[in-house]
């Protein structure tokens, strides 16, 4: 038979589980994270390595989903750009028919090539400067992370081709040349 409490042992019980509470102290959580290429603890960066680790962005699967840039057949850019690539199923053949957005930076030093290169051809498109608000917004949409970075649309709208730099853009305009 269990033995019953009273309403006054109860509350003694949470008071007293409150004060051991409020006596409780814990150890300093050490942070580690990569910094020039090996691991050290965050407390012991200097005052401008500290600041770009407290304005970094954690990044969760969650919050990744509404960039999903696995609708379209598509490379993205980190670091050293990938070959341009060009679906068989949906080649880029009649300029006529094919659209583009080009997104850049004024202080990109790869962009002005790009540009001239684009401002050559006849075809329909746009220039998207990710150094405004809405730029950034709408490349982060498509799973920009390079620029300039140059997307290809067929008369269907789909994603046919992405170009991070000239060579790339000669590769899909040379397979146009080739297939057409």
């Amino acid at each position: 038979m269990e033995a019953t409490r009273t309403l006054a042992e109860v509350e003694k019980e949470i008071a007293e589980t409150k004060a051991a509470l409020q006596d409780v102290h814990g150890t300093e959580t050490e942070v580690y994270a990569r910094i020039v290429g090996y691991y050290r603890a965050v407390k012991h960066w200097n005052k401008g390595k500290r600041d770009e680790f407290d304005h970094r962005k954690m990044f969760t699967l969650e919050a990744s989903k509404e960039y999903d840039i696995t609708a379209a057949d598509t490379d993205c850019a980190f670091g050293d750009a990938p070959a341009a690539k060009v679906t068989t199923a949906n080649p880029v053949l009649d300029t006529e028919a094919v659209t583009y957005e080009m997104y850049t930076r004024k202080t990109c030093p790869n962009c002005p090539p790009v540009k001239d290169f684009m401002a050559g051809m006849d075809m329909a498109g746009r220039s998207i400067d990710v150094d405004t608000d809405e730029g950034l917004a709408e490349a982060a949409k498509k799973g920009v992370f390079a620029s300039p970075t140059v997307i290809f649309y067929n008369e269907a709208g789909i994603e046919t081709a992405r170009c991070h730099n000239v060579e790339e853009l000669e590769a899909v305009f040379d397979k146009v040349k080739v297939t057409a």
